[in-house]
């Protein structure tokens, strides 16, 4: 009883320190602050990768939820607003399978805009990246395809656009 008691003592203080360590620590898209390389299945069942985006363009990264209310709200105020982001690459990202990511994809008739790319992202690394705990993400890239802001929740496209310079 007394060695478990010994243990104890000793093992506490070192949780303590293990939690308050991971708190303070970065998100991966902050420490790696460049479009991540995860592979993404396209709508036609084609693989890309960061390496098949447009160079030298801005890149706006917008994950979302094909169920999420908000997502679709932002989606509807980006097609509207399409003559605001014409310089802007924008890369839309679900983490849900391709078959609901594609339905979303009609709906909004995305294949009318030639700088949106919409791609499934199903095993959500992408949602880890970035440390989402809600729909939906924006991150804008520079031409460098370095990150300049992130956004999560219900960012209005008004406060994204002036970092898509």
């Amino acid at each position: 009883m007394r060695y478990l008691l010994l243990l104890c003592a000793f093992a506490f203080p070192l949780l303590l320190h293990a939690q308050g360590a991971s708190q303070g620590k970065k998100a991966p898209y902050l420490q790696y602050p460049v479009i991540p390389a995860y592979q993404l299945t396209l709508p036609d069942g084609h693989t890309i990768t960061k390496n098949d985006l447009r160079k030298n363009t801005p890149t706006l990264v917008f994950i979302f939820s094909v169920e999420c209310d908000h997502c679709k709200q932002l989606t509807e105020e980006m097609l509207k607003n399409m003559d605001k982001l014409k310089k802007t690459q924008v890369l839309m990202i679900t983490p849900f399978k391709p078959g609901r990511m594609k339905e979303y994809y009609e709906e909004y008739k995305i294949s009318q805009y030639p700088n949106i790319i919409m791609a499934s992202e199903p095993t959500r690394q992408i949602m880890s990246f970035y440390d989402m705990h809600y729909f939906p993400g924006l991150y804008v890239y520079n031409k460098k395809q370095s990150l300049v802001k992130g956004f999560e929740g219900t960012a209005k496209l008004d406060d994204v656009l002036p970092y898509l310079k």
